[in-house]
């Protein structure tokens, strides 16, 4: 099982759960965060420290976020691997309760 980064994540980029991950699952974007379900070893540490609940168990999906699970498999081929945090995009408190996002993803 692993840990999908959904949503809530586009265009805030939190990076609280980055520095949690004992495995360095987490792969980096221009405004989102994936993890890597190759490497995700379903430790949990990560899904409470995001400030906008985005991170959820594959399991646990909410409706509507499944193709989430395939977008972090597919992405986290090709970002860098992100293991600090760092600090949110300037805007990032605009995007918070800004609901489909999708079409603001910068692959």
């Amino acid at each position: 099982m692993t840990f999908v980064v959904t949503e809530a994540c586009i265009k805030c980029k939190l990076t609280d759960c980055v520095e949690v991950c004992p495995v360095d699952c987490f792969h980096e974007g221009a405004n989102f965060l994936v993890i890597d379900p190759d490497e995700c070893i379903d430790c949990t540490l990560c899904e409470p420290e995001c400030p906008v609940e985005a991170i959820f168990s594959e399991d646990e999906l909410p409706p509507g976020q499944e193709k989430y699970l395939q977008i972090n498999a597919e992405l986290s081929q090709d970002w860098p691997v992100i293991t600090e945090m760092k600090d949110p995009p300037e805007d990032a408190d605009e995007w918070r309760e800004v609901k489909d996002k999708f079409q603001f993803l910068e692959r």
